[in-house]
């Protein structure tokens, strides 16, 4: 599969179980990676508690839900908003919540593309920062972002496996 074969599309409660299954298996994948293979990761309950996450995040106007799609499959997804963090400025920033990319399709350059539309969105918007938190045994996640101008910025909170959610910040540079 090449990157040029991949739509970008805006979501829609349409897809919402391919995004939820999508969402559970590279969570999954990651978190047992990083050391963390609890039931918890795919048990009914926890997929029912991510539909219904996406399925807020799909109908709310604040939120960009989209998804990269192969031959009709979903191969990833990306939501974006407002920070959600009281410390950082809405006025200037703009926050990556997720961005998955369906395990057997890693390195493929899915992400990339992804990240790319994360910030076109925030040129659109005329925001210059963008604000993520990823697991910090999420070594993939931290590689891929590090690669794309990321960095700590000091601010983390608990996550699972005693391991923290480590928050990352992307300065744009101006755009010619």
């Amino acid at each position: 599969m090449t990157t040029s074969r991949i739509l970008l599309r805006t979501a829609s409660l349409d897809d919402l179980d391919r995004i939820t299954d999508l969402h559970t298996q590279a969570r999954t994948a990651y978190y047992q990676a990083g050391g963390f293979s609890e039931p918890e990761l795919t048990s009914p309950e926890a997929r029912s508690r991510r539909r219904e996450m996406w399925m807020r995040a799909l109908e709310n106007d604040t939120t960009t839900v989209l998804c990269a799609a192969s031959g009709g499959e979903a191969v990833g997804i990306l939501a974006m908003g407002p920070p959600l963090d009281p410390d950082v400025d809405a006025a200037t920033a703009g926050q990556l919540y997720q961005i998955h990319v369906r395990p057997g399709s890693w390195g493929q350059g899915i992400g990339s593309r992804l990240h790319a539309a994360f910030v076109q969105g925030l040129r659109d918007a005329s925001l210059t920062t963008g604000v993520l938190e990823a697991w910090e045994r999420n070594s993939r996640a931290h590689a891929f972002y590090t690669r794309h101008g990321w960095k700590p910025d000091g601010h983390h909170r608990p996550g699972p496996a005693d391991a923290n959610y480590v928050r990352m910040r992307l300065e744009l540079s101006p755009s010619a």
